[in-house]
């Protein structure tokens, strides 16, 4: 299983760089992780868009959204389209407004997802944990079955314990880390300090700090995020076009 970083700024884009969007890919499936602004630009580079097999959203807001309209639109007006396949999106049904955009025309179809229960699809076994965000979110974990490879992606949330079990022995975490480690006040995202307890708390492998700020020295964050981990967990600072290899990972643990 791989990963193919697509957009990993929180809230708007900036620097020529969109907001959260990854291209997860095993022998099979190709899933589309989050679908922000400036992501349907970007997946352009590396697969057509009509060769995902499916779009899964954290939760609504327009830095994990914004691209879903146009992708759907690329799906309706683009030339040469193979099939008559219509596009499955999941997403959760707690905010039912946004939820009935899933589904548009006979393009895309939105498809249910719950805490509950586990989805099976090219291989992949998927699972859900709500997050502590203004707005319902849901961390993701998803599972290669044949590769036994895991990687957990937190989406927006703040720090909070139970978040630990859920990433447990996860090859890769993605993190909400939008703040430095000075951030004091209300946050509803974590701390790179933060970032760096959840990884040891739940003894993941590696980590891929992510949804960052547009200010400040993200080198800086990476060496505060690092330095919490410890030397036995890897950290990496995303960018734009970068392929993670779930294979690799685990050959350094």
């Amino acid at each position: 299983m791989k990963i193919t970083v697509l957009g990993y700024y929180g809230g708007y884009p900036a620097n020529g760089i969109g907001t959260s969007g990854y291209l997860i890919q095993n022998d099979d499936f190709n899933l589309l992780l989050d679908c922000g602004s400036g992501v349907l630009l970007e997946l352009e580079k590396y697969i057509n868009p009509y060769d995902i097999d499916a779009v899964l959203l954290s939760h609504y807001h327009s830095d994990h959204i914004a691209d879903v309209g146009v992708l759907q639109h690329y799906w309706q007006l683009a030339p040469n389209k193979p099939d008559e396949r219509v596009l499955p999106i999941y997403g959760h049904q707690e905010d039912m407004d946004n939820y009935n955009k899933l589904s548009w025309f006979d393009v895309t179809v939105g498809k249910p997802y719950d805490e509950n229960q586990v989805l099976s699809m090219g291989g992949l076994e998927i699972s859900f944990k709500k997050t502590q965000h203004p707005v319902v979110t849901y961390a993701v974990k998803i599972k290669d079955v044949k590769s036994n490879e895991t990687i957990v992606y937190t989406g927006d949330t703040k720090y909070f314990g139970e978040l630990s079990e859920f990433c447990a022995g996860a090859d890769l975490l993605i993190t909400d880390t939008n703040f430095y480690a000075d951030k004091e006040g209300t946050k509803w995202h974590m701390t790179s300090k933060e970032t760096g307890e959840l990884a040891n708390n739940a003894n993941v492998k590696s980590v891929l700090i992510s949804h960052l700020p547009q200010y400040g020295n993200l080198n800086d964050l990476l060496e505060e995020t690092q330095k919490e981990c410890g030397n036995n967990i890897n950290v990496k600072l995303p960018s734009v076009g970068l392929v993670i290899d779930l294979k690799d990972v685990k050959s350094l643990n």
